[in-house]
């Protein structure tokens, strides 16, 4: 395998543990141990447990802004929100480590900053606003909307968490495209 091949391979492993038991649970010897290499080899590809969770925090918004681009392809108006809500559910349903990094990644952030380290969270603040920006555009650029798909997505993703099933009470007020899929 190439040091490339190698790297992905990392990431891949970084988000299942990371997203499993957080930044501050997860050791680097798990992930290691995910990947079978050594610690130290860890370590020529990333500087740090830091760096490692920084690119698997990375690689999930860069994920989810693929998600939402493709969905948005070719459409206009109300059908970019339905086809971005509906494509953002396949995907946690899917592939519900993304959902759980996300979660660990607002943690981390949170946690770091009240740790008075604004540092860490600054890629992550950048990635995330990359990701608002071209949902902001393939919206229309109507911040309103954009604040409402937002604020949909980031309850569905509490709901989703916190273990709602599909067809629960808690889903009644979505749209069809934003309730889980059954």
């Amino acid at each position: 395998m190439s040091a490339e091949e190698r790297r992905e391979s990392v990431i891949r492993a970084a988000i299942t543990e990371f997203a499993r038991g957080g930044y501050d649970a997860t050791s680097t010897e798990a992930i290691a141990k995910r990947v079978g290499v050594s610690q130290p080899y860890l370590f020529r590809l990333f500087p740090n447990k830091q760096a490692m969770f920084l690119a698997a925090a990375e690689r999930c918004l860069l994920d989810t802004r693929k998600v939402f681009a493709d969905a948005a392809e070719g459409l206009e108006g109300c059908d970019v929100v339905s086809a971005m809500a509906a494509a953002y559910q396949r995907l946690i349903v899917d592939d519900p480590e993304k959902l759980r990094m996300q979660m660990q990644t607002y943690a981390a952030v949170a946690s770091a900053g009240a740790a008075g380290d604004q540092e860490f969270g600054e890629a992550l603040r950048t990635a995330w606003l990359r990701m608002w920006d071209e949902v902001h555009l393939a919206l229309g650029a109507d911040a309103e909307e954009t604040t409402s798909f937002f604020a949909y997505g980031m309850l569905i993703n509490t709901l989703t968490s916190l273990g709602y099933p599909a067809g629960h009470r808690v889903w009644s007020g979505f749209y069809d495209s934003a309730k889980p899929v059954s």
